[in-house]
């Protein structure tokens, strides 16, 4: 069965959360995009080169998931050569057989708009801010000033910016806690699997 749940949204709003715990229900593979363009980041050099050499070990180091990987990520995406060596990569594994969770940016407007879920997971930037300080500490002014700079970024870029496919449903995570969003999520998916 080719079944995509497509997953999109700001950084800290609770998409990876959600997209495990929905690949984990379901028995899909999952993929968190956002590690690709992380991965490319913090290597460092010319990136589009750094992309076409990316390997699956590269995806688990351990700097991944900092401040200064996000920003080097949101740097990267907005190089269209980058984008175009990761996005075959992601098509592949979103339609591949047996289901398939991918989260990101521009899943269900530009990787897979056929997309069988699309599922739109925003919060408010201060409630993103302060989860985004729970996990790295430092000044959270400045992680606040650098989630809303990332927005921008996202949401401006000529290529894929970010925002809600038109046939998304969107779950604001501001008010909602974890188990909430995830059973949200659950439900809407499987209202659209096939039945039998």
């Amino acid at each position: 069965m080719i079944f995509t749940v497509a997953i999109d949204g700001p950084a800290a709003a609770g998409k990876g959360t959600i997209s495990r715990a929905v690949a984990k229900r379901f028995g899909f593979r999952h993929l968190d995009t956002g590690l690709l363009y992380r991965a490319v980041g913090v290597k460092g050099g010319d990136p589009a080169e750094a992309a076409r050499k990316l390997r699956p070990e590269d995806l688990e180091r351990g700097d991944l998931r900092t401040l200064e990987a996000g920003q080097a990520a949101s740097r990267v995406a907005a190089i269209p050569e980058v984008r175009a060596v990761l996005v075959e990569f992601q098509r592949r594994f979103a339609r591949g057989e047996g289901g398939a969770v991918v989260d990101g940016r521009d899943i269900g407007t530009v990787i897979c708009p056929e997309a069988e879920v699309k599922l739109y997971v925003t919060a408010s930037p201060e409630v993103r801010a302060h989860r985004r300080w729970l996990e790295v500490g430092g000044d959270e002014g400045r992680v606040l000033a650098e989630v809303r700079e990332r927005d921008a970024r996202d949401m401006a870029r000529a290529v894929s910016p970010l925002r809600a496919a038109e046939d998304a449903v969107v779950i604001d995570t501001s008010e909602l806690g974890i188990a909430e969003a995830v059973e949200l999520a659950i439900s809407v998916v499987r209202e659209r699997l096939p039945r039998g």
